[in-house]
């Protein structure tokens, strides 16, 4: 038999900036939903400006050539200098 703890209480309460725009976020706290009425447009006036036939790409992951490319160009090559500047250890 499973014991499920009780109900917390919950001191958010959820309110539309449309429908309640004297609501005071610093007399309780507010989680914004909006109500269909209300919802703020999902296009802007820029979208127009963007080119949608453009594809920019880059790569996140720390040993990606783009990645690395312009670590070497806002880092300089330091990393190549580092590494030529280390002497490799003798016995071992």
């Amino acid at each position: 038999m499973s014991v499920f703890p009780p109900p917390v209480a919950t001191f958010v309460r959820a309110y539309c900036p449309g429908c309640e725009p004297d609501a005071d976020p610093f007399s309780e706290i507010l989680d914004t939903r909006w109500c269909e009425a209300h919802q703020p447009p999902r296009e802007g006036a820029d979208d127009g400006a963007v080119d949608s036939e453009a594809f920019l790409s880059g790569s996140s992951e720390a040993g990606g050539d783009s990645n690395r490319a312009w670590c070497a160009v806002l880092h300089g090559d330091y990393l190549n200098r580092y590494r030529k500047s280390k002497k490799p250890r003798e016995g071992g």
